[in-house]
């Protein structure tokens, strides 16, 4: 029976390997399983190749390759290491998409135009020890300090800070962390953790952020959470090391969508109840495979998937009894001319929320904002990559640090341009 196991065994992983290149998009009982599969191969192809080499080599001392459906096995189980290995490749050429995508942005000097003593951390390569250990890495140069309140909602108005061992030696720069999970369901510790940390680690404060979820909570109440939280960095983040003046924000799927609305909705009164005159305006935004028009869809039957599954959820009100709600939910109907810098980034094999979508939204702002839009597409990404500490993941991380030193070095240039004039009129 050996034979015939491993032959089984060879078939299942061939599967996983096959779903990773040609998951479901259509066949929506299976969407959530095929994703979930093909999340996991993907960006652990590796650790597959590891365990089933491992495997094989156990199968062959018990004798799987005695008869002939173990050397087909064995067969299967190249052509899908194969398989792997490319996944593996195409992996490690996220850094030429995400440099390839800053420079067609920012211009292919934009390394050249950071200051020197940001320009340090560009140099300095992704240490894998913090992607294979990363648990050491957080307790060695990070520390976090946990559940501050912001707002009245208890839990979900609490965020956690994420800064230097000691706290930075000079006012850092702020990333805003938005959690993902179908503004259903998530947490401000669970996504998100390689970028912070490798930011903290750099001299950066980093705020993860929870917010009020539906069904209990419907649009925009996410939104006018997160600039609550905003407000809160405005006026208390300098007590732990953060320049309140220079806040970015960042998110994943509906992280990416919020992250996307608080970035192009700054300083908009409807969003700011009670705390109108707070200045929540963000310097750049980098939204991670988001939701961003859903006035209409490039994919039209994905749209009705939306339509139907999250709709009655998060907006609780179908288009015909308010659509200036679907109007307001869509980050592409806040773009405008001084929409802030953008780096968005989106997988080609998500199927979770189609690349399309995204595409779109890019050439609107491309063609509406005065400010860089970079957009990074990556060849072989899944929806939610970035939850592994992975190659994909450590190739993203050091691409959006690249693009945060060059705002932060703007953002450092005008204010120092502005000092001196200031003191000559005074």
């Amino acid at each position: 029976m050996v034979p015939w196991i491993f032959l089984a065994v060879c078939i299942v992983g061939a599967l996983f390997t096959f779903n990773a290149y040609l998951p479901t998009r259509r066949i929506m009982p299976a969407v959530v399983p095929s994703f979930l599969a093909s999340w996991i191969t993907i960006e652990m192809a590796g650790f597959h190749i590891a365990w089933q080499a491992v495997a094989t080599v156990v199968f062959a001392f018990l004798g799987a390759f005695d008869a002939w459906p173990g050397w087909l096995g064995l067969g299967i189980t190249l052509v899908s290491w194969a398989g792997l290995v490319t996944l593996v490749v195409r992996a490690q050429r996220t850094e030429a998409i995400m440099e390839r995508a800053l420079q067609n942005a920012l211009g292919a000097d934009y390394c050249d135009r950071i200051r020197p003593e940001l320009r340090v951390h560009l140099t300095d390569k992704l240490r894998w020890r913090h992607l294979l250990l990363p648990l050491l890495f957080r307790e060695a140069e990070v520390e976090k300090i946990r559940d501050l309140s912001y707002g009245p909602a208890g839990r979900r108005n609490q965020l956690d800070v994420y800064r230097p061992v000691g706290g930075p030696d000079a006012p850092a720069p702020v990333l805003l962390q938005v959690h993902g999970g179908g503004w259903t369901l998530g947490s401000k510790r669970e996504q998100g953790l390689p970028l912070m940390y490798y930011l903290a680690s750099r001299g950066w404060v980093c705020v993860s952020v929870n917010y009020r979820l539906s069904p209990r909570a419907a649009f925009p109440e996410h939104l006018i959470d997160l600039k609550r939280a905003v407000a809160w960095i405005r006026e208390s983040i300098a007590e732990y090391g953060g320049d309140p003046d220079f806040v970015v924000a960042t998110g994943g799927s509906a992280g990416g969508h919020l992250s996307a609305l608080v970035t192009l909705t700054g300083n908009e009164p409807r969003f700011q109840p009670g705390f109108e005159d707070v200045d929540t305006s963000i310097r750049a935004g980098v939204p991670f495979y988001g939701l961003y028009d859903v006035r209409d869809y490039a994919d039209p039957k994905w749209g009705k998937a939306f339509d139907r599954y999250f709709s009655p959820l998060v907006m609780k009100a179908t288009r015909e009894e308010d659509p200036q709600r679907y109007v307001d939910f869509s980050p592409a109907s806040w773009i405008g001319p001084d929409s802030p810098p953008m780096l968005i980034i989106h997988g080609d094999k998500d199927v979770l929320l189609p690349v399309v979508e995204t595409r779109r939204f890019v050439e609107r702002i491309r063609a509406t904002s005065r400010n860089p839009v970079a957009y990074a597409e990556l060849h072989g990404g899944q929806h939610a990559f970035d939850l592994f500490w992975s190659v994909r993941t450590g190739h993203v991380v050091a691409g959006i640090t690249r693009f945060l030193m060059y705002e932060y070095s703007r953002y450092l240039d005008e204010r120092s341009v502005s000092a001196p004039a200031s003191t000559e009129a005074g």
